[in-house]
């Protein structure tokens, strides 16, 4: 056993312990960050062993002032986890905000069938090449998604990559920007394709949301990442009264019941929407 196959094994036996303001987390996050770097800091094109999902070839790449090890950090292995833990529940997912395709591989790995959306060029680019050398395929679709297919223009923010988005989606998008047009995609037909749904799309998420049937989330469970209180309120307002319940990391993935509970930023965690009475883990 290696220390990734014990916080593999460790994290979905603690789901009250994952708020990222207990120190349990803490204690996670201080062995994972000098862990990951040792494995995937130098390693090049070379597979390096991660866990139960098998050696993995993550080589390093630069996005701004963050980098591909940053796409590690411990509420992403939380997320990894969670596919690894309910790789018998679900089987078909979408990926919406792929990145360089970390998830992607993640979902593969646990047997899952995935449609991967990254809009950004340079992204798409890096994201098939980490495909070719850990020889796994994806049904890759170069588009943003929203509530209705069209075009849009999307903001690279040249500083930290991962931050891109479509343009107005945040209201102060900061540094060095790069603007072009971007195909977007309506992520309804997707959404009833899948039975999971990792949706990571920088600001966008209320608007999302807030325009498709509550109803969707008794069919497809997602995790999802809020970006500021604004959308917070708006996915809770939306959501209330509805079937479609919302657990948050924030909390100990405890279902809420109040605004407060809900994640106001990527620092809080995600949240997971679903029909579900609780978020399932194994």
């Amino acid at each position: 056993m290696t220390a990734i196959d014990d916080l593999f094994d460790v994290i979905p036996q603690f789901p009250d312990r994952r708020a990222t303001s207990d120190p349990v987390w803490r204690l996670w996050r201080e062995v994972s960050i000098p862990l990951i770097a040792r494995t995937f800091g130098e390693s090049g094109d070379t597979p390096q062993q991660f866990g139960p999902l098998g050696p993995l070839a993550m080589p390093y790449f630069e996005m701004g002032n963050i980098n591909s090890l940053d796409l590690f950090g411990l509420d992403e292995l939380i997320i990894f986890a969670f596919y690894h833990c309910n790789r018998a529940r679900y089987s078909r997912v979408v990926d919406f905000g792929t990145n360089i395709g970390l998830h992607t591989l993640m979902m593969r790995r646990c047997g899952y069938q995935v449609r991967s959306f990254e809009p950004d060029p340079v992204h798409v680019a890096q994201l098939q090449r980490n495909l070719d050398l850990n020889a796994e395929t994806t049904e890759l679709i170069q588009a943003a998604v929203s509530v209705s297919d069209g075009t849009a223009q999307f903001v690279r923010v040249k500083g930290n990559t991962t931050g891109s988005h479509i343009a107005g989606a945040k209201d102060s998008p900061y540094g060095e920007l790069d603007w072009f047009d971007v195909q977007i995609v309506a992520a309804a037909p997707h959404l009833e394709w899948a039975d999971l749904a990792k949706i990571d799309i920088e600001g966008h998420e209320a608007d999302l949301i807030c325009g498709l049937p509550p109803a969707i989330w008794t069919g497809t469970d997602a995790i999802l990442e809020i970006g500021t209180e604004k959308n917070a309120r708006a996915i809770f307002d939306y959501l209330s009264g509805t079937e479609a319940n919302i657990f948050a990391q924030k909390i100990g993935w405890q279902q809420v019941t109040r605004l407060e509970d809900m994640p106001f930023s990527h620092r809080d965690g995600s949240a997971f929407l679903s029909g579900k009475s609780a978020m399932p883990w194994g």
